[in-house]
């Protein structure tokens, strides 16, 4: 299924949340992962999902609100049919070395394990700083070697992976089926690093499709932050490369 992080639209979704909405399901995306609810309740939030043919593919919750909220995240994830909870990354105090790495492994466990028991699946969404060593290991590596598995999965960032030199298709085959999302996030090319339509730039997302099916991955999920057209036009050529890879 194709989703669309509705972080690419923010400047829409910040005037007009649910509107925005029913313009993703009218460009036919099957899902929409949240950054934020911008004060819609659950009820009318999935409402206007069911009206637009939208699915709901995860939400990315801050660190915080994961460490002192999690009952009002969980339920309000049942109420709009959410089954994903993500972190989105973290500050700077969670992964500054690898026993911070080490202790936010143990946080991610337990956020897991309770998001499990209430039906849910937690994971974690990397950008570039996870992908700095510490004591020879990635912290990204920390956090797949010291989570449990059965509680935590991952998003992995196709954008990032790349930009840091790692191979998306061989991180997608490390996680295997802990690697349930793929954030598809396309570049113009390697010195600018900017962010274009998906299938416009340089990474090779038919190969990274690829391994992404060969590990049945559940989403793969847009994101753009960047633009050189209209917003709406631009996630819809995205969409269109994706269904045809797909």
């Amino acid at each position: 299924m194709i989703g669309l992080q509705l972080y690419s639209l923010k400047e829409l979704t910040e005037k007009d949340f649910l509107g925005t909405l029913k313009k993703v399901g009218e460009a036919g995306y099957d899902g929409v992962e949240f950054a934020g609810y911008f004060g819609a309740s659950s009820k009318d939030l999935k409402k206007a999902l069911d009206d637009y043919g939208l699915k709901a593919a995860g939400t990315h919750i801050g660190i915080k609100d994961l460490e002192n909220n999690l009952d009002e995240v969980i339920n309000y994830s049942l109420e709009i049919d959410n089954p994903y909870v993500i972190c989105p990354g973290l500050p700077e105090e969670y992964r500054d070395c690898a026993d911070a790495y080490k202790r936010t492994a143990e946080l991610f466990s337990r956020v897991g394990e309770q998001c499990k028991q209430s039906g849910l699946l937690f994971g974690y969404h990397n950008h570039d700083v996870e992908f700095q060593k510490f004591e020879g290991k990635t912290g990204l590596q920390y956090l797949v070697d010291k989570t449990v598995a059965d509680y935590v999965f991952f998003e992995l960032d196709t954008y990032w992976a790349e930009v840091c030199g790692h191979s998306s298709i061989e991180l997608i085959h490390q996680l295997r089926e802990r690697c349930k999302i793929l954030h598809i996030k396309d570049m113009n090319n390697w010195k600018e690093k900017r962010n274009i339509e998906v299938g416009k730039g340089v990474l090779d997302f038919e190969k990274i499709v690829a391994a992404g099916k060969s590990q049945e991955v559940e989403w793969y999920t847009v994101e753009q932050e960047a633009y050189d057209i209209d917003q709406i036009k631009s996630i819809e050529i995205s969409l269109r490369y994706l269904r045809g890879i797909l």
